[in-house]
């Protein structure tokens, strides 16, 4: 049993930019070379992201969709009156969406559904710099 950490940086637009993460997790976990075990993704900050979809162009646009009816740009947030960096629905998206998401894998192959693909989504108001940390526990 082990710990292996490995990072990957990524430049995003923003404004629900989503990008598929899954050939990069792939490429931790070979990197590890663990088996069988946990991946974990993590993106820190609070305005970005980590969930799985159908990263297809459909499904993408269906949830950037979904986020601003539930969740819209032009709000009011509390937090854009005290900061004024009008950012405030990307914060309460990220929260919701959540920083990571976990994993499992066995005989060195992620264990995702046909159709699932490991994904970053930046709520971000600008464009940015991303690091994604991967942390792989396994054997």
């Amino acid at each position: 049993m082990g710990v292996f950490t490995w990072r990957k940086r990524v430049k995003s637009r923003g404004d629900a930019e989503v990008q598929d993460l899954t050939s990069a997790a792939a490429e931790a976990l070979k990197r590890s070379e663990f088996q069988n075990g946990i991946l974990n993704a993590f993106v820190p900050g609070s305005t970005a992201g980590i969930t799985t979809i159908e990263f297809e162009s459909g499904a993408v646009q269906d949830l950037r969709s979904a986020l601003e009816r539930l969740i819209p740009k032009d709000g009011r947030y509390e937090h854009n009156q005290r900061w004024g960096d009008g950012n405030g629905f990307s914060h309460v998206r990220a929260a919701l969406i959540k920083p990571g998401l976990a994993i499992p894998f066995q005989d060195g192959r992620l264990l995702l559904g046909a159709w699932q693909q490991l994904v970053l989504i930046d709520f971000d108001n600008r464009p940015r710099e991303r690091e994604i940390i991967f942390q792989i526990v396994g054997e």
